[in-house]
């Protein structure tokens, strides 16, 4: 059975891909390994496992790739074309389309297929480059309020949805605290989080029991947004279901977020504006901080999580990165306090 370096040498030949590909670039990220043809992707997944995911067998990874396929066509209809199969015959490899199987080839491994998007179209290279105007926005406004109209209502009671929040706090606290990091202003950001959750309890509660909580994006990240005409938002949470079970204002709350951070805080209002009006949703102002100040510490954690690996890419970046968040972080514990304060008898 071939493993996976010989998976990689043949996938990181042009040739692989019949026709003469003289661009092909590959991209390691956390649990894939992505691959850029011409205008097609090519993803394989990592054969790995982590507390929120277990990609370890060969049918997990088929199973993930066409949940990835399915879930993202909600948002980037025409992007995700399909599965395809990693076979092996006679001593070599060959990459079989769905449609083509059953093949005569012994099946070792899957990739989901895309079609390239425009690398200037991406909202990130956007804010970088200042292009982005407000009717771009819009335009996104009206994806997210269409998806999230239609998204499922998450299955979730109100103390479990509470409960979701308090799990992540305490692996926030885990990992910012270790000792060898020394990070400014961590502990204070967590305990005033953990005030926020008592205090805010009865908010979060009312979301899930009012039936806010939809199966959504999972991961909406300025990285993942395509301002197409119209836009598609693409890499949802394929693999964990209940990591996609979000209130949408907890995942606009996340992508105004990203954009603050990436130096274009004027999106965020216009996105929240525009959604609360799409789904008639007006909750309590503290809210929203609340859910910037949650979505900050977890940017936080996994950023420094990334030097737990046991060789870390790009070891320079994740500490200061961390700070900016924690910074975030405590602002927005803030706010909220001032908000839930401004309701106080």
């Amino acid at each position: 059975m071939p493993d996976i370096e010989a998976k990689l040498r043949f996938l990181q030949a042009s040739e692989s891909y019949g026709g003469s590909h003289q661009d092909l670039e590959c991209i390691e990220t956390h649990m894939s390994w992505v691959f850029l043809v011409g205008q097609q992707v090519f993803k394989l997944k990592k054969a790995v496992c982590f507390p929120f995911l277990d990609f370890t067998t060969l049918q997990a990874r088929e199973f993930y790739c066409r949940e990835e396929v399915r879930l993202n066509g909600r948002m980037a209809p025409g992007v995700y074309l399909g599965v395809v199969a990693l076979q092996w015959c006679d001593d070599a490899f060959s990459l079989v389309p769905d449609a083509q199987l059953p093949a005569p080839g012994e099946t070792v491994d899957w990739l989901v297929l895309m079609r390239r998007l425009p690398p200037d179209r991406m909202l990130d290279r956007l804010m970088a480059s200042q292009q982005l105007v407000p009717p771009d926005i819009e335009a996104l406004v009206n994806v997210l309020g269409a998806f999230f109209r239609s998204a499922p209502i998450a299955s979730v009671s109100a103390d479990d949805y509470l409960a979701r929040f308090q799990y992540e706090q305490a692996s926030t606290r885990e990992v910012l605290l270790r000792p060898q990091f020394q990070l400014r202003d961590a502990t204070l950001a967590i305990e005033r989080l953990g005030e926020a959750i008592n205090q805010g309890a009865d908010l979060l509660r009312e979301r899930a029991a009012g039936q806010h909580v939809r199966d959504g994006h999972g991961d909406l990240r300025p990285e993942h947004v395509c301002l197409l005409r119209p836009p598609v938002v693409i890499d949802c949470l394929e693999f964990n279901a209940q990591l996609r079970q979000v209130d949408p204002l907890d995942e606009i709350a996340y992508l105004s977020l990203e954009c603050a951070m990436a130096g274009a805080p004027w999106i965020g209002p216009q996105l929240m504006s525009g959604i609360s009006h799409a789904l008639n949703d007006r909750p309590h102002p503290a809210l929203l901080h609340f859910y910037t100040a949650h979505r900050a510490l977890v940017r936080a954690r996994l950023a420094m999580a990334h030097l737990l690996d046991p060789q870390p890419r790009l070891p320079e970046k994740w500490t200061p990165l961390t700070q900016r968040y924690i910074a975030r972080a405590l602002a927005a514990s803030e706010a909220f306090s001032a908000a839930m304060s401004h309701d106080s008898p």
